[in-house]
């Protein structure tokens, strides 16, 4: 019988020896911190982890931070620990505070803010994962989650810009800006 039939009829397919737990703790040194968006994402779990299924990612977005409109194939949860984030969806917006969460469905447009004058922290899952290698390919690496982000050149951002718009496509991502 193969896996496929296993779940199928009802059963539970047998554990994969070959996972690993994962345990993060936040002085790991091997965590990445990356600077994208105005803010510094670290990488908690990454897909690889987790045989692609989902990554999860501590991102703390400073006033007016955020990412610029876009939709991705993939779903992204978003809970907020600290401070309070403005989501646009399908061009509605919605704020969003701590010990709140908000889903955002695979394919729809969003994007969101800090339009506060105080830092937000949230956790953001993405499943599948594969944002994770997306933040780590255009993002800049850092020291640590409270590391200010580099200062960057007008030509060094849109160098940037033009690396995320060029790898778009391979992360299941589309950028929604001229």
């Amino acid at each position: 019988m193969t896996e496929e039939n296993t779940v199928a009829n009802g059963a539970i397919p047998p554990d994969d020896r070959t996972r690993t737990l994962v345990h993060v703790r936040p002085d790991d040194h091997k965590l990445k911190h990356i600077a994208i968006a105005g803010g510094i994402y670290t990488i908690l779990v990454t897909g690889e982890q987790t045989a692609g299924r989902y990554c999860l990612i501590d991102m703390r977005v400073p006033p007016g931070g955020g990412p610029p409109p876009h939709r991705h194939d993939f779903e992204e949860m978003f809970t907020l620990l600290d401070g309070a984030v403005e989501f646009t969806f399908r061009g509605e917006s919605t704020t969003v505070r701590a010990g709140e969460t908000i889903n955002i469905p695979a394919n729809a447009p969003h994007f969101f803010r800090n339009s506060s004058d105080q830092p937000a922290r949230m956790l953001c899952m993405c499943t599948p994962a594969g944002q994770d290698e997306y933040f780590g390919r255009v993002g800049d690496a850092v020291d640590g989650p409270t590391a200010s982000p580099p200062a960057l050149t007008d030509q060094e951002r849109t160098e940037r810009q033009k690396r995320a718009a060029m790898l778009a496509a391979d992360y299941r991502t589309e950028l929604l800006v001229p």
